[in-house]
C-alpha cells in the first residue's frame, strides 16, 4: 500500500513539472519581438484600402506654356500638342525643331537655378561664376555695378526667401540663336551695409517681392548646351 502511495505521488509530480513545462513554452513560443513585423498580403490590403489610391494628387503642369500631353510627343513630333495662333507656343516650335531636346518645363527648372545663381553671385562679387552664366554685355553692367559698390565700400547681403514662380512668357529663334524669356517672381531681403557694416539701403526685416524678366540665349548649332543670360527688364 504504501508503494502505491509513493506511485501516485510520483504521477501527480510528474503531472504538475509536465504542465510547468507545457506553460513555460506557450509563454516563450507565443511572445513576439520587436523585430518581428505582422505578415500582410499586399494584395488583400489593396483590397481592403481602395480609397488608398484616391489620395493621390495630381500636380497641375508647372508651367502653361506646354499643353496637357504635349511632353509626351514632343520626341516624335516638336509641334505636337502646340496652338501655332499662339505667339508663344509658335516660339516653342520654332526653337524644338532647332534643337529637339528643349523642352519648356526642364528648361523653367533649369533657369530657376541659374537665377539664384546669378543673384547670389552679384551679392557676393562673384565674377567669375557670373563671367560663366552671363552674355559679355550684360557681364559688363553687372561688373560695373559690382566696382562701384566696392570703390563705396559697401557690402551687399542678398537672401533669397524662396521663388513663387518660373515661367516662360517668351520664345522665338533669332537666327540660329534660341531666345527664351522667364518672367521670376521671388521674395527677397536685400540690405546694403557701410565698411562699418551700418544700413545703408534696405531694411534685413522687410521681406520684398521682385519680379524679374529675364532673357536667355543659346546657339543651337553647337554642341555647347549652356543658355546665358543676354537680357534683363523689370516688369512694365
Amino acid at each position: 500500500m504504501m508503494g502505491d502511495g509513493f506511485q501516485f505521488l510520483d504521477i501527480v509530480l510528474f503531472a504538475m513539472v509536465a504542465a510547468f513545462l507545457v506553460l513555460r513554452l506557450r509563454s516563450v513560443l507565443g511572445k513576439k519581438t520587436g523585430h518581428q513585423e505582422p505578415r500582410q498580403d499586399p494584395i488583400s490590403r489593396r483590397q481592403q484600402d481602395p480609397e488608398q489610391d484616391s489620395n493621390v494628387v495630381d500636380l497641375p503642369n508647372r508651367n502653361n506654356d506646354v499643353p496637357e500631353g504635349a511632353a509626351d510627343t514632343f520626341e516624335a513630333d516638336p509641334t505636337a500638342g502646340l496652338d501655332p495662333n499662339d505667339p508663344l507656343s509658335a516660339g516653342i516650335t520654332q526653337i524644338r525643331i532647332a534643337d529637339n531636346s528643349f523642352h519648356p518645363a526642364e528648361f523653367a527648372d533649369g533657369a530657376r537655378g541659374a537665377f539664384e545663381m546669378i543673384v547670389q553671385a552679384f551679392a557676393e562679387g562673384d565674377t567669375a561664376t557670373l563671367d560663366n552664366l552671363l552674355a559679355e554685355d550684360v557681364f559688363e553692367n553687372f561688373n560695373e555695378a559690382i566696382v562701384t559698390r566696392k570703390e563705396a565700400n559697401e557690402r551687399l547681403e542678398t537672401t533669397i526667401i524662396g521663388i513663387k514662380s518660373s515661367d516662360v512668357i517668351e520664345a522665338e529663334m533669332d537666327g540660329r540663336n534660341a531666345m527664351v524669356t522667364v518672367k521670376f517672381v521671388s521674395e527677397q531681403v536685400n540690405v546694403t551695409h557701410d565698411s562699418e557694416d551700418r544700413v545703408v539701403d534696405g531694411d534685413p526685416n522687410q521681406v520684398t517681392e521682385i519680379t524679374d524678366i529675364w532673357t536667355f540665349s543659346r546657339d543651337t548649332k553647337t554642341s555647347d548646351p549652356n543658355w546665358k543670360l543676354v537680357e534683363t527688364r523689370s516688369q512694365n
